[in-house]
């Protein structure tokens, strides 16, 4: 028998009452967040990047593709890796087919990594994306945004204990721990105007959670994330579920 409250139809629609109030309040905050995002100060990009992309080499510029906009997920896949990071997999499952829906509003969505383009056009077929994926393994680009590490500056978090999940994500992308966390997971935001390239926007971490729509989905159902305690890190690349 179920552990959870248990109560009736009424008690039911005056608890959801009281919870809309609180979503269409935290509704409006995101709003005023996303005013306020596109608020900040743009930060023109004067160093130049070059990219290896299905084209050719080209510069950050390039990248917008005739757009005047262009969001970059930096997805977690170092030089040393075999495969994708399990969690960037998935944010690219949501990015990828909403790619031409952003086109369709004056934003080229794209994926940097620093592997070589080979490894990327590879995963890539494997996944079964159809998005722009380019690399950045000759650039500072995904450094100069705080994206990559060297080992020496994780030195204290490399002597320390490593989690388990950080241990089974390196696994995961056939690399050690020391060559996964040097990776991380980023988005930035970019303008093209009178032909300068502007910095508008960089996040990471849970700010990322917007790409990842399983999450909001979870969220919703009845027991949440459930990711709580010891339980074994649940997600996987799509093409891996119910496989040992």
């Amino acid at each position: 028998m179920t552990e959870h409250r248990i109560g009736t139809q009424e008690e039911f629609d005056a608890a959801r009452a009281e919870l809309l109030a609180e979503e269409k309040a935290l509704t409006r905050r995101n709003d005023e967040l996303a005013r306020k995002r596109r608020e900040l100060p743009w930060v023109a990009v004067e160093k130049e990047y070059s990219f290896e992309t299905e084209d050719g080499t080209r510069s950050l510029a390039d990248l917008f593709d005739g757009r005047s906009q262009l969001l970059v997920y930096h997805f977690m896949f170092g030089p040393g890796y075999e495969a994708g990071c399990t969690v960037c997999s998935s944010i690219a499952d949501t990015i990828a087919p909403n790619a031409v829906h952003l086109a369709a509003r004056d934003v080229t969505m794209l994926l940097v990594s620093r592997a070589p383009l080979e490894k990327l056009r590879a995963y890539k077929e494997r996944m079964g994306w159809d998005i722009d994926w380019v690399s950045a393994g000759g650039t500072d680009f995904n450094r100069d945004l705080g994206f990559t590490h060297t080992e020496e500056e994780l030195r204290p978090f490399l002597e320390g204990e490593i989690p388990p999940t950080v241990k089974e994500m390196a696994e995961r992308s056939g690399t050690d721990v020391a060559g996964y966390v040097t990776e991380g997971p980023g988005l930035s935001a970019y303008a093209l105007s009178d032909g300068t390239v502007y910095r508008t926007y960089v996040t990471t971490a849970r700010g990322l959670e917007p790409a990842m729509g399983f999450y909001g989905l979870l969220d919703r159902a009845p027991r949440g994330r459930n990711e709580e305690g010891d339980m074994q890190f649940w997600l996987r690349r799509h093409d891996e579920y119910g496989t040992s």
